[in-house]
C-alpha cells in the first residue's frame, strides 16, 4: 500500500516540478499513461489535497495548450520534409 502512495506522490511531485505532461511523466517512470492519469486525478486527492490542486493546475494548463503543441509538431514535420526531400 505504501509503495503505491510513494509512487503517486513521486509522479505528482515530478509533474509539478517540471510542468510535465502525463505522457512525459509516464515515460520518465516507465509506467502507462493510464496509470499516471488515474494516480494524479483520482488517487492523489485522497492522499494530499494541496499537491492534487497543484497538479490539477499543471494538467489544466497542458490541456489548454495541447492543440498548440500538436500544430507546432505538424509544422516542424513538414518543414523537415521540405528541407530534406525537395
Amino acid at each position: 500500500m505504501w509503495d503505491i502512495h510513494m509512487r503517486i506522490l513521486a509522479e505528482a511531485e515530478y509533474i509539478v516540478k517540471t510542468n510535465s505532461t502525463v505522457r512525459a511523466c509516464a515515460q520518465y517512470f516507465s509506467i502507462s499513461k493510464s496509470t499516471v492519469h488515474k494516480d494524479v486525478t483520482e488517487r492523489l486527492q485522497s492522499i494530499d489535497e494541496e499537491l492534487f490542486e497543484q497538479v490539477r493546475v499543471v494538467l489544466d494548463k497542458n490541456l489548454s495548450e495541447r492543440h498548440i503543441r500538436g500544430g507546432m509538431a505538424t509544422k516542424s514535420k513538414y518543414a523537415y520534409r521540405r528541407k530534406n526531400f525537395s
